[in-house]
């Protein structure tokens, strides 16, 4: 299971984060909803020490991380079972397909390269680009870029996987493959906490959906019951905005 514990986090005096409390059982899939500056990546980045926490505990299983008192080595065994796959890529221009997902087997885990080799080749498969090991992230579509990212996360064999916003750079029709690939993750039984804006995706594969709003938790609960019955005037709003936009971009 993954608990964020009280997570409070503050760029100057601006407190993004405000004592958020979540637990993420394993094997399930979160999805985390709210318009933008409400503090989605914020917490994600938390959750695995992109950002420090100005306060808080993070839970990994039996891994904790006190932002009060943690060292290198929490960091590091945090990072080891908790991925990322983030909304532009972030691939390494100069290597290719191949070589990118094998990079954290080696780097990290301390693989040898036959093995990672043979590890990247199969979750490259898993995302139906083992054709394209030998291609650089230029030479690909935005989507098998995202793919490749995704392939990569799977490849460490996390006990999570953070997902940012992961088609928000792409464009509407590349969409689609990264959301299928995503599914294909979550029904292989991969515990997932996801910020995006696919409602679609959340109503579809969520157990549970998070609405977010100035640093706080307003709202949680099945898909269902957020996007059916939303409790919150915040949310009720902020889904009808989101359906209206939809509208005028299908119009």
């Amino acid at each position: 299971m993954l608990i964020f514990e009280n997570i409070q986090k503050k760029f100057g005096d601006n407190e993004v984060l405000k004592s958020v409390n979540l637990e993420v059982p394993t094997g399930k899939v979160v999805v985390i909803l709210g318009p933008s500056g409400s503090g989605k990546t914020t917490l994600l980045r938390c959750g695995n020490y992109l950002e420090i926490p100005t306060k808080g505990i993070i839970r990994l299983d039996n891994i904790e991380v006190d932002s009060t008192s943690y060292t290198k080595q929490d960091v590091y065994q945090l990072r080891q079972h908790s991925t990322m796959v983030f909304q532009n890529y972030n691939l390494f221009r100069n290597k290719n397909v191949l070589e990118n997902v094998m990079e954290g087997l080696t780097t990290v885990q301390h693989k040898k390269e036959k093995e990672a080799k043979d590890i990247a080749m199969e979750y490259l498969d898993r995302v139906g680009l083992g054709d394209r090991m030998n291609f650089y992230p230029s030479q690909l579509s935005g989507g098998q870029q995202q793919r490749v990212g995704i392939a990569r996360a799977m490849a460490l064999h996390p006990k999570v996987i953070l997902f940012d916003e992961p088609t928000a750079a792409l464009d509407p029709e590349l969409v689609g493959e990264v959301l299928c690939i995503m599914k294909k993750v979550a029904e292989d039984g991969m515990t997932m906490v996801v910020v995006t804006h696919e409602m679609q995706f959340a109503r579809e594969v969520a157990d549970e959906v998070l609405f977010m709003t100035e640093g706080i938790i307003v709202e949680k609960g099945t898909p269902q019951e957020i996007f059916d019955h939303p409790q919150a005037d915040q949310t009720r709003q902020f889904l009808t905005r989101v359906r209206n936009n939809d509208v005028e971009a299908t119009a």
